[in-house]
């Protein structure tokens, strides 16, 4: 049988969510907390990977196991057990061929600014003082992203992966106060892909870059050309979405 965990968490005390040695991960201590629960071992297939310090709104994993489970008494005794910074929000049984990571099919990213000095917020923002940003070319300059497929000038250098092509169905910056938010879909995104383009597009709003900049970096491929990579703590998964024969109702 395969059970979904649909799950949130605050990425700051983990190496990102793939287990990997001498780092604590994400992936690592749900995929323990269930072994002990379960009294069997359990392994658990994320719907992708989060890089350190980066955070899940929502995230999903499945795990199979040969018996019935009492979901809600599962996930009960999980948050209990877990660390207060992981949180199941559900667990549920599905297609015994449904893929966490296969059949997803978009991801949705926010990555989280804060315009001034917050000690609150530390944590789950990048905080810019000191400096205006032009939201309105930023906007202009995101809208771009939905003209093209080949992101490899926003890839992690060295990533090995067999296509650089993503298709984006939304790329948005929004302002409430003192939040700045950017939202972005899309089916699958590259290694580092959301952080990079927020340090090119940040560059446009503080005029170090214009929109033909931006094209011309998308076309040319070349990582070197585009943004920094902006710190790890403002980025969230915020929404991985699935057929609804899979997940139901969320």
């Amino acid at each position: 049988m395969r059970y979904f965990i649909e799950l949130s968490y605050n990425g700051k005390n983990y190496h990102g969510w793939q287990i990997q040695p001498n780092a604590s991960s994400v992936q690592e201590v749900i995929q323990k907390a269930l072994s002990t629960l379960l009294r069997k071992e359990v392994s658990i297939m994320g719907a992708g990977r989060t890089d350190a310090g980066v955070h899940a709104s929502q995230m999903f994993a499945h795990f199979d196991v040969d018996t019935h489970i009492d979901v809600t008494e599962l996930m009960n005794r999980m948050n209990a057990f877990l660390p207060q910074d992981i949180v199941i929000i559900a667990i549920f049984l599905t297609e015994d061929e449904a893929h966490t990571r296969f059949d997803a099919v978009s991801r949705s990213y926010e990555y989280r600014i804060w315009l001034g000095r917050n000690p609150f917020l530390i944590d789950t923002t990048w905080q810019v003082y000191q400096q205006q940003l032009d939201i309105e070319k930023m906007n202009e300059s995101a809208q771009l992203l939905l003209n093209y497929s080949n992101f490899k000038c926003f890839s992690k250098s060295k990533t090995d992966v067999k296509t650089y092509n993503c298709k984006i169905t939304k790329a948005v910056w929004r302002l409430d106060g003192s939040s700045l938010v950017f939202h972005i879909t899309a089916d699958r995104f590259l290694r580092n892909m959301v952080r990079a383009i927020v340090g090119t597009l940040v560059e446009v709003g503080l005029g170090k870059k214009s929109k033909e900049d931006v094209v011309t970096i998308i076309e040319s491929q070349d990582r070197t050309k585009a943004g920094v990579s902006v710190p790890a703590q403002g980025l969230f998964l915020a929404k991985v979405a699935y057929p609804t024969t899979i997940v139901k109702n969320r």
